[in-house]
């Protein structure tokens, strides 16, 4: 329900102005995990996106943390509707490094994974302001000796300066 709410106040932003197009764009990633992001246009509808993301998480003596990797090559689609907004959709590739100290539940355990990552969501540039905001999932599988095989908790909110 959160995640609806959050949406439909995304979208009622996005009617409310208008945009223009940008090239590039960096800025932070809040969701699951956090960290950065690095967009890089291509083309009006192809651009490629670099993101780097961080997890950390501990109850009593059970602690794990991970940073991942990921380049995706995404396809834009605007709304016609609603200037400024587009949905997107793609996929690319995923590194990660996971560990920790998991007590008396498992063996400690530091690992890497590789794996591809998918990604849908929509971009909101706003016109009279160097921003762009964000909102997607980005399902992945991931091979590695503890951390493998599907995740869907990734994604979230973005904020990006844009040039």
């Amino acid at each position: 329900m959160k995640k609806l709410i959050i949406l439909l106040l995304f979208m009622g932003c996005a009617s409310a102005t208008f945009s223009q197009e940008y090239s590039r764009a960096i800025g932070l990633r809040l969701g699951w995990d956090y960290g950065v992001s690095y967009k890089h246009f291509l083309n009006q509808k192809a651009a490629i996106e670099a993101i780097g993301t961080f997890r950390t998480f501990g109850i009593g003596d059970f602690r794990w943390s991970y940073l991942r990797l990921a380049g995706v090559y995404l396809v834009h689609n605007p709304f016609p509707d609603v200037p400024g907004l587009q949905w997107y959709y793609g996929g690319g590739a995923t590194f990660l490094t996971y560990g920790g100290d998991y007590g008396d539940y498992y063996p400690d355990d530091a690992t890497i994974g590789v794996g591809i990552v998918g990604a849908i969501g929509l971009d909101y540039k706003f016109e009279n302001a160097p921003i762009s905001l964000t909102i997607d999932w980005m399902p992945s599988f991931v091979f590695g000796s503890y951390y493998r095989g599907f995740g869907g908790e990734l994604g979230g909110l973005g904020a990006r300066y844009t040039f």
